[in-house]
């Protein structure tokens, strides 16, 4: 029975960031964090990605995480199956598939630490806590990156 609402095409989900942060694209994000003298934050997900859609739930819901983080980086998603194309900081033109690739995703989400030129300073993979959250944000901040691993 096509009248009944279950039985219509399920329409695809887009993969995306929690909508309450001004998530960029990698182009604009770097550029603006360059910009601001900022590190950059980067979200690598994917549509249908269930601990994509946990992290952006429960972590990103958190009004301390919102603040650090949209405070303290460039704040950059990327669809680590997306055909949209980025502009790297060397001016190479990839596809963000293409860009997960060389970041070496194999499972998102991703996320990942970069210097103002998009340099990695550390990722993290998986679903993580507000409280894995707040260490990765003092971490940062405090320069323990450094010259701690």
């Amino acid at each position: 029975m096509w009248g009944h609402a279950s039985c219509w095409p399920a329409v695809p989900r887009r993969p995306s960031p929690p909508g309450a942060y001004p998530f960029r694209a990698y182009d604009e994000g770097l550029s603006q964090a360059q910009e601001q003298d900022k590190e950059i934050f980067l979200y690598v997900g994917r549509e249908g990605c269930a601990f994509c859609e946990r992290t952006n739930q429960e972590t990103f819901s958190d009004a301390e995480i919102k603040e650090r983080f949209t405070d303290h980086y460039g704040l950059v998603y990327v669809d680590s199956e997306g055909a949209d194309r980025l502009r790297l900081p060397s001016g190479e033109r990839v596809t963000a598939r293409e860009r997960g690739s060389r970041l070496e995703v194999v499972g998102t989400p991703l996320f990942a630490m970069l210097d103002p030129e998009g340099t990695a300073l550390f990722r993290m993979p998986g679903f993580k806590t507000v409280g894995q959250f707040k260490r990765m944000d003092r971490y940062i901040q405090s320069g323990a990156y450094r010259d701690q691993p």
